[in-house]
């Protein structure tokens, strides 16, 4: 009889004020520059499910193929993959290279060059047992006792002293920090204010609408990314991001947005400049600093497109 793994939505974290480093019912941990997985140990095997509910071990072999004794006979795990640079900061860029690679040769030469590792900050089932409603400071001691660090498989550090990781994460330019409420259960695909978000820039994912013809250099791809995200149930058009695009990445959108391209705009409101409109399929995280009353990002720059994330799950902010 073949055994079917649950598919388990992950839980999400509120945006969180710096007032709440007061807390003292909140444990807290880095915000690292990762993708969002899932992993699921069964029957000697390891599967990795994303947020958009895919499996993606095939495109991490070295974390498909941990080593038996680092992980329970039987469990499932919330965590992050990173991919580290040499000063031991997540390096972003290189793990959206990895993220989307479908290419066999390739996802095993990236494997060797750029190597992912798994960062666990949760446990949810372990040999069988359902841990969803057990306290969070009792599934970090059941991840601490049964889970082995090694290479390819770190546990999540937390602490208890909220102000002093908020301002190392800012010296080391981190993404920020997330706070958790010790007592919490696991809320699955909940948005709950029992986890929320800390970060030391501001930034936002939004659906990439369409874009804007490029010129001079950028005659052979694009101009501007024109971005988007629901509000009310509907997309609204939040303006364009010109910047933050190496060489690779805009030969790779480029391919993507043309294979995408349509003649209707996915939004009522129309900018008063042209724009190729494509499928609203494709998700990037811009940084900006700040949302004007209109709804347009002040100064957005590109950070990288986000495979593991589905477009309907970009929201304007509360």
């Amino acid at each position: 009889m073949q055994y079917h793994l649950p598919i388990i939505k992950p839980m999400l974290a509120r945006t969180g004020e710096l007032s709440d480093l007061e807390r003292d019912d909140f444990i807290w941990e880095p915000k690292l520059d990762g993708t969002r997985a899932l992993v699921y140990k069964h029957a000697g095997k390891v599967r990795i499910l994303n947020r958009r509910k895919r499996w993606i071990e095939f495109r991490y072999p070295e974390l498909a193929t941990l080593p038996e004794r680092v992980l329970p006979e039987s469990c499932i795990l919330d965590g992050e993959i990173v991919v580290f640079d040499r000063s031991g900061k997540p390096d972003f860029r290189s793990l959206q290279e990895r993220d989307h690679q479908e290419e066999p040769v390739r996802i095993e030469l990236l494997s060797r060059l750029k190597p992912a590792t798994l960062v666990v900050f949760d446990i949810l089932v372990l040999n069988g047992e359902d841990l969803f409603e057990k306290p969070l400071l009792e599934r970090k001691r059941l991840l601490q006792e049964n889970v082995v660090e090694g290479e390819g498989l770190k546990i999540c550090y937390y602490t208890r002293e909220g102000k002093r990781l908020w301002e190392v994460a800012l010296r080391m330019g981190l993404e920020g920090i997330m706070g958790k409420r010790d007592g919490s259960a696991y809320q699955p695909g909940i948005r709950s204010s029992d986890w929320v978000k800390l970060k030391a820039v501001k930034t936002m994912d939004c659906v990439i609408l369409g874009y804007t013809p490029g010129e001079g250099k950028r005659s052979e791809h694009f101009g501007a990314l024109a971005l988007g995200a629901y509000g009310g149930g509907e997309l609204k058009f939040m303006g364009k991001v010109g910047t933050g695009f190496d060489e690779h990445i805009l030969r790779e959108l480029t391919r993507l947005l043309k294979a995408r391209e349509t003649t209707s705009s996915p939004v009522k409101s129309i900018p008063p400049y042209e724009v190729r409109w494509v499928r609203p399929e494709l998700v990037c995280e811009v940084k900006y600093l700040e949302i004007t009353p209109d709804l347009k990002l002040r100064a957005p720059s590109f950070r990288r497109l986000r495979f593991d994330k589905a477009p309907e799950e970009c929201e304007l902010p509360l």
